[in-house]
């Protein structure tokens, strides 16, 4: 499975929110076997954003507290 580079997730969100767009119009216009693709499509993109912002956290650990005194 290839990997999005971390630059390149505001352009997925963009393929993301057309993806949404195309199949909310194929499902006005009752084109079902679309509505399948596009569904496909989208659920696998929406996969791969949730990849990338699983990679792109940095777990920095708990904060430590100093006592003044």
């Amino acid at each position: 499975m290839l990997q999005v580079d971390t630059r390149q997730r505001p352009r997925l969100m963009e393929i993301i929110d057309n993806l949404r767009a195309r199949v909310h119009e194929a499902q006005k216009q009752g084109w079902l076997g679309e509505v399948q693709g596009l569904g496909v499509s989208l659920e696998a993109a929406e996969a791969k954003l949730t990849s990338l912002d699983r990679r792109g956290r940095i777990d920095l650990g708990l904060p430590s507290v100093r006592c003044h005194g």
